[in-house]
């Protein structure tokens, strides 16, 4: 599975518009916002040490929001693709298919029973419900022979999904923080610090690298099993490795912003015709636009009805879910 050097060519000249597109949304991103604010403004705030009102709205407000930004963008899409490629489903996503709202339920929990939690706290709880929400959808899919077919999978995802958030709902109203956990599971980044920041940062890079020394075992495994086994590869441990990431990945994600999905679905559709099926291609592309994308969904979010904002996770539900619509229509296939 050796790439051709013009393959090779092509492909490093894409990553480089990739990386390209995220610089400028990222520079987009902390020019924009409610406060008035110019790309030299961004640039002494960033290069200096000056501490005048509208530096340290920058340093303090929106750098932070920006880089989690980029790392939640990069997690969920790579996320997407991974178990894409793992299951075979081509409408695989975390928010689809229980590990969101598993998450969510279980942060839920544990703001009612620990209210003196710390972030990292909150964050291995997301672990722990991301894990437990996916082992509950891919349950239920295998109960019936053939059950593992990509829209039983997402029949599943939706049932288990509704269920997971009605219990995060009645755990808000028992104890009385639903106010609480909606604040923290609206789909945004609003308050974003530089604390989360570091807490979420080696999980998602950690993860992100890991994924990519599998990304070989990743792309034969999408496309036959029996092969992968055939080739000598340890099957059962690889995609335990894998779905350990997805977890971690999308639990530090919802730990983070809360509920987001159609990212992890979306951007690997978009990068595949771009960069094939090969994923030590995929996962960095998706990387990338991915990060992208959430910059730039959540600079519309912060611009469009200034000064309020609009919640992150609308904006990309009303372009996830016409997608998501696409796709299915397209029996599983989007642009290629």
């Amino acid at each position: 599975m050796q790439m051709k050097i013009n393959t090779t060519n092509s492909y490093i000249i894409k990553l480089l518009a990739g990386v390209f597109l995220l610089v400028i949304a990222f520079i987009l991103s902390m020019t924009f916002g409610a406060a008035d604010t110019t790309l030299k403004d961004v640039w002494l705030a960033l290069t200096t040490e000056a501490g005048t009102e509208k530096a340290n709205i920058i340093r303090e407000i929106r750098l932070p929001r920006e880089v989690a930004a980029i790392l939640v963008g990069a997690a969920l899409s790579v996320a997407g693709a991974i178990m894409q490629g793992l299951t075979r489903n081509p409408l695989a996503d975390p928010g689809l298919l229980g590990l969101t709202a598993g998450a969510n339920a279980a942060l839920a929990f544990t703001m009612a029973l620990i209210p003196s939690v710390n972030y990292f706290g909150i964050m291995i709880a997301c672990f722990i419900g991301a894990a437990v929400g996916a082992l509950l959808v891919f349950g239920i899919a295998s109960l019936k022979r053939g059950g593992f077919s990509p829209f039983r999978i997402v029949l599943a995802g939706s049932a288990i999904s509704a269920f997971l958030y009605a219990i995060a709902e009645g755990i808000g109203l028992l104890f009385k923080i639903s106010k609480d956990v909606s604040m923290w599971t609206a789909g945004g980044l609003m308050g974003t610090n530089w604390n989360q920041v570091q807490v979420i940062l080696p999980f998602v890079l950690i993860c992100m690298i890991v994924s990519l020394f599998l990304a070989r075992q990743l792309t034969i495994l999408s496309l036959n099993e029996e092969v992968a086994i055939g080739l000598g590869q340890k099957t059962l441990r690889v995609k335990l490795v894998l779905f350990v990431l997805v977890v971690i990945l999308t639990g530090a994600s919802v730990s983070l912003v809360g509920n987001m999905a159609f990212i992890g679905l979306m951007i690997p559709h978009m990068v595949r015709p771009f960069v094939g099926t090969d994923y030590r291609a995929i996962l960095p592309m998706s990387a990338l636009f991915g990060a992208s994308f959430m910059l730039i969904a959540d600079t519309v979010g912060r611009t469009m009805n200034a000064p309020y904002e609009t919640p992150v996770a609308a904006i990309v539900s009303l372009l996830g879910l016409p997608f998501f619509l696409f796709i299915v229509h397209k029996g599983g296939k989007a642009f290629s």
